[in-house]
């Protein structure tokens, strides 16, 4: 699987929507190897989106399409500054249920001194998880640019998300969150997306 991350401060989330949801309409029928999108908008108005695909070539052959061209430079036209961009075939899903039926996403981005044991880390299968956090639908998580990551965690609501994360987890999940902090360089950035736009083929 390849996934493009984009961000960046964007002039009007209202637009972004009404644009993303024509590519959906449009563009997204002739976007072969698509495999579905998350996004959305922060409170402070940071676009966070996600977009996956089969394969680095399936994506390539998708921005090489005109009308993709056409519809980037609408995109593009709304972020207040440049966007950034990262580029992965370092990904990893983890689902229990519709990761398209959730309610709020919750985007983390952050580096990493170890990229291959935190990718370890990010995806273990501990059973606990499933126990511990029933509000927690999968996650996604990507590793780029030599040892950046982003995750990001999808759950039923963010009312059921914050009231599970007072619970205090259990000895062996503790212990990876742990190591995972320690092998953290810099802060951990969040990106809470309160209304989350999901999409994949229909």
């Amino acid at each position: 699987m390849f996934v493009q991350v984009f961000q960046g401060p964007v002039s009007d989330p209202v637009e972004v929507k009404a644009l993303l949801d024509r590519w959906l309409a449009e563009l997204a029928p002739g976007a072969d190897g698509w495999l579905g999108s998350t996004g959305g908008v922060t409170d402070d108005g940071t676009l966070v989106a996600l977009a996956r695909f089969e394969s680095e070539e399936a994506a390539r052959r998708n921005s090489d399409r005109p009308e993709q061209g056409e519809w980037w430079a609408q995109m593009e036209a709304l972020f207040t500054s440049p966007p950034v961009f990262h580029d992965s075939t370092a990904v990893d899903v983890d689902d229990h249920g519709d990761l398209d039926s959730a309610g709020f996403v919750q985007v983390m981005q952050g580096r990493t001194s170890d990229a291959d044991r935190a990718r370890e880390l990010m995806n273990d299968d501990d059973p606990e998880w499933q126990t511990y956090r029933p509000d927690v639908l999968g996650s996604l998580s990507t590793m780029h640019d030599g040892d950046g990551w982003t995750m990001a965690i999808y759950f039923t609501s963010e009312a059921e998300a914050r009231a599970a994360e007072q619970k205090e987890p259990p000895e062996s999940i503790r212990e990876a969150m742990a190591e995972v902090d320690a092998l953290t360089v810099g802060e951990t950035s969040y990106f809470d997306l309160r209304e989350p736009w999901l999409a994949s083929p229909s």
